[in-house]
């Protein structure tokens, strides 16, 4: 005759008196792991900004090709188009100071600058670059992908009973739920477990970390 299963008593893990993390806030930044030959903080990801480059393409070879095939035409004694003629006489007409010729310089100059942001700036925001660990690969993790491993590992701590985590380009920002167990405690957990997640994600600037627990709400 077997015998009854008995529970088996449930053992915590005492944080310190000041956490994991050596200190009592959920705040903390985490040094990344030494980079290849000295690299201390890999460049971003460039964009190749098609949709712009192509359309700003498409623009100017219209413009222009219209503009040449007028002038050719001119050129061999046909007339030219009539909205060059128009053109050229509201430009006689016109004088620096309307509105209409303000109101079209400053939607040019906006365009313009909009442009020379977008040829400056590399864009792509959402991919966090990663620690190189060879000269000629370069990699990059989305952070949508990494708030989610983070999720999953901090869903694994005891008392959590839901968390969100988003994933900024310098912090990570974790608000959980906790049913049981002593907030304090499971913030101390949560802290030593995301901070491990966030050092096995190979980025190569380690992000700050904020944790943020609390009770669930009252229903009804």
């Amino acid at each position: 005759m077997s015998e009854p299963t008995q529970r088996l008593p449930v053992v915590e893990r005492e944080p310190d008196a000041e956490g994991p993390l050596g200190q009592s806030a959920s705040a903390a930044d985490y040094e990344p792991q030494p980079t290849l030959e000295g690299e201390e903080k890999p460049a971003r990801f460039w964009s190749g900004r098609r949709v712009p480059a192509a359309i700003a393409a498409l623009v100017l070879l219209g413009g222009f090709g219209i503009l040449l095939y007028d002038v050719a035409a001119v050129r061999a004694g046909q007339p030219a188009m009539q909205w060059r003629r128009s053109l050229a006489d509201h430009l006689a007409q016109w004088h620096l100071d309307d509105t209409a010729v303000l109101i079209g310089a400053g939607v040019a100059a906006a365009l313009g600058l909009w442009l020379i942001v977008l040829a400056l700036t590399p864009g792509l925001r959402a991919v966090l670059p990663m620690r190189r660990t060879h000269t000629d690969v370069r990699a990059g993790l989305h952070r949508d992908a990494a708030a989610m491993v983070l999720r999953d590992r901090a869903m694994e701590v005891s008392g959590v009973q839901s968390v969100r985590v988003r994933m900024k380009r310098k912090k990570v920002e974790a608000r959980a739920v906790s049913h049981f167990r002593e907030l304090d405690d499971v913030r101390a957990d949560l802290d030593a477990t995301l901070s491990d997640g966030i050092r096995e994600l190979g980025l190569g600037s380690a992000p700050g970390l904020s944790v943020h627990v609390a009770r669930p709400g009252r229903k009804g």
